[in-house]
């Protein structure tokens, strides 16, 4: 997972994670990523501005023992071009609750069912300007 990669975390379930960052100008899309390793990712986040055929779509997906799971399609992109984000995540035992930076919200499932996840990593055309945990 190349970009930026925080290891080591302990991002566990009651927990909030916000990213908050600005996509590039001329962003075709980033990714958030979420799991218990490099290897594999629980929840990844994808908003796409124009890439993989989609514009201004927000697609998530879990990526598990070398293979993409289902894709789930958000209704909201928030996300513009040059324009600044805040990404906000809390961890349920059961799903993430994810809201965004105009206050839109959506659920996204624990698919991997652990109850700590130690690597977030964001990858693409965004500058992460800060990330917390709370």
């Amino acid at each position: 997972m190349p970009g930026m990669t925080v290891k080591n975390m302990s991002f566990k379930v009651g927990q909030t994670l916000t990213l908050v960052g600005t996509a590039k100008p001329d962003a075709s899309n980033f990714a958030v990523n979420i799991g218990p390793d490099e290897k594999d990712i629980t929840m990844h986040m994808n908003p796409r501005f124009e890439a993989h055929g989609d514009q201004n779509t927000l697609v998530c997906n879990s990526y598990q023992d070398g293979t993409w799971c289902e894709e789930q399609r958000v209704a909201s992109f928030p996300f513009q071009l040059g324009g600044e984000f805040k990404i906000s995540i809390t961890f349920n035992p059961a799903e993430f609750l994810v809201v965004l930076t105009d206050g839109s919200s959506f659920t996204f499932p624990n698919r991997m069912g652990k109850e700590k996840y130690s690597v977030v990593n964001v990858d693409g055309d965004a500058r992460i300007t800060s990330v917390e945990v709370k």
